[in-house]
């Protein structure tokens, strides 16, 4: 006879099953093997039009955890804001930026390349000036591949790149979805979070339908969880039941170390390695591996 009590389920005999957040049986997921060789890289878009759900701290840090594990990591800065610029320490002004690659299909985008204080992890930035590409954009010839041309001349050298997209569905946004093999879905577990999934599950569709068929979603992760709150209870529960495994079993909980971290410009696998924060984060980049997300 089993007895469920909050995230552990008794079985009279026999040995206890540990459940995660999510409801579903806790399960270690292996270190990944090392690569034997790198690239091509898939290139994996950070996207929710909600702001402040974690889209930039998810690249900072997954980008970082997957470094660790061996894999060559490109992160894009999309977002006018430059906030993933500042998360890793890197300038953003008097640098080549996306916004230059993205007006001049003549400039190597090598020459924007910047490495960042975390091995195999490298950035192309991003500043203000970005947020003046829709309207130079409107009037170009297959506006939404843009970008993909430009991460075509540089995905060979990475096995990953991570697009962290601005709070929106814009022409940015479609770009990067139309240049990406898959999407993740930071959502931060809260309810008025969840009220614009639905739109922008609706534009990825809409995206493999007309520009994009390769394009598929890598998972759902719930961020800024609090488990002593029923409300992030609820809002997780009410995800998994609607989104079942394209939620990831890994849940990114809140804490005030995310903002220290980015003040100092390292992700929180370096600035607080031991951290629940940082484990979480490798095991993301961890079931990643295991989902075949990543290499």
């Amino acid at each position: 006879m089993a007895r469920k009590q909050d995230n552990v389920t008794e079985l009279d005999g026999l040995e206890s099953i540990q459940y995660g957040p999510t409801g579903r049986p806790a399960r270690p997921f292996p270190d990944p093997r090392p690569l034997k060789m790198h690239g091509p890289a898939r290139i994996i878009s950070l996207c929710n039009q909600k702001g402040g759900v974690g889209k930039t701290t998810t690249t900072i840090n997954l980008g970082a955890a997957l470094a660790g594990y061996g894999r060559r990591v490109l992160a894009i800065d999309f977002d006018p804001q430059g906030a993933l610029s500042a998360g890793l320490g890197v300038p953003t002004h008097d640098v080549t930026t996306i916004y230059d690659l993205l007006l001049s299909g003549s400039k190597d985008p090598s020459e924007a390349i910047q490495h960042t204080a975390v091995p195999n992890l490298d950035l192309i930035p991003a500043n203000i000036d970005l947020s003046a590409a829709e309207v130079h954009l409107v009037n170009e010839v297959a506006r939404e591949q843009i970008l993909a041309r430009v991460l075509r001349k540089v995905s060979a050298d990475y096995d990953v790149i991570l697009i962290d997209c601005q709070p929106s569905l814009g022409i940015l946004t479609v770009n990067a979805l139309t240049a990406s093999h898959g999407v993740l879905i930071p959502l931060e577990c809260e309810f008025f979070a969840l009220r614009g999934v639905a739109l922008l599950i609706e534009t990825i569709d809409k995206v493999r339908d007309r520009l994009n068929p390769a394009i598929q979603l890598d998972g759902i992760l719930a961020t800024m969880y609090d488990s002593r709150t029923l409300h992030s209870r609820e809002v997780l529960e009410r995800v998994v039941d609607a989104f079942g495994t394209d939620v990831l079993e890994t849940v990114i909980g809140r804490t005030v170390k995310f903002p220290d971290a980015s003040v100092a410009g390292v992700p929180i696998t370096d600035f607080a390695p031991e951290h629940a924060a940082a484990k979480a984060y490798r095991q993301m980049a961890r079931e990643l591996i295991q989902r075949g997300a990543v290499a």
